[in-house]
Parts: structure tokens; sequence; C-alpha cells
């Protein structure tokens, strides 16, 4: 990933408990703020999802893109563009960390371009609201379950 925003949060589960609510994509607009729409384009060969369609709506983003995902058990998941209307590239990767205690530290990492002149500024704020949103997101639905 270029130039890339990151932040990351503490969880309280362990990390399968917070990879299954990350890889449940039908689940998100129930959680995920700005998702409308979610649907599994390709199931892959395991349980966890290879291809995913979403219609998103959360300023300053608006945008219907298909994601292709990389998942490394329940360590890691990365995720790159296929297509986007707005998006020219979305590439980004949690990182979860298991603390021991039955908490899991999570890392999102995010670098996106748009097809629209932006600011590198705009574009980092863009990348850290979308960040903050879907780590406070996880983190509620993760500890309600």
């Amino acid at each position: 990933m270029a130039e890339q925003t990151t932040s990351s949060i503490i969880i309280d589960a362990p990390p399968a408990a917070v990879m299954d609510v990350i890889a449940d994509f039908e689940a998100y607009p129930a959680w995920a703020k700005g998702v409308q729409t979610v649907e599994v384009v390709d199931s892959g060969s395991g349980k966890r999802a290879k291809s995913v369609f979403f219609a998103l709506d959360v300023s300053p983003i608006k945008d219907e893109y298909t994601l292709t995902y990389d998942w490394d058990g329940d360590r890691a998941v990365t995720w790159t563009l296929v297509e986007g209307k707005m998006l020219k590239a979305l590439d980004g990767a949690y990182i979860l960390e298991d603390l021991g205690d039955g908490s899991t530290e999570v890392t999102y990492r995010l670098a996106l371009d748009v097809s629209i002149p932006l600011i590198g500024m705009l574009k980092r704020k863009g990348e850290k609201i979308l960040i903050d949103t879907a780590l406070k997101g996880l983190k509620k639905r993760v500890e309600s379950l």
C-alpha cells in the first residue's frame, strides 16, 4: 500500500470472535455505518468470502465497488479494489493481535484513491473517518454478541 492511514482499537474478545464478525459480510449493513448493501460475489473455498460487492454512502465517499479478500486465519485479512465507480483504489487490512487476556488489538490500515481530484489532506481525512467509524462499529458489534 502506498500512502495509508492506520488506527487501532482494543476489543474485549478473542481474535476468532473478531474475525468472525469481520467475515460476516451480510451483517455489515446492521453495524457498519454507511454500508447500504453487501453481496458476496465469490464465496471462495472456505467459510470466508473471496470477493464482495458493497454499496457505501458515508461522507465523503458514496460508491458501489467490489473488493477481493485474502485471509490469514484469525490473524489478518487484506483486501484490494477490483472495481468501483468513484474509487480508483481501496486497499486495506485488519491485523489482529491476541493480547493473551481474552482481548484483541485490531489495527486497520487503509489507502484509497478516488477518480475525482482530492487534495491529500482531504483523502487522509476520508480514510480516517472510514477507519474510525469501522473500528468503533466493529468493537460495538463484537462486544454485543
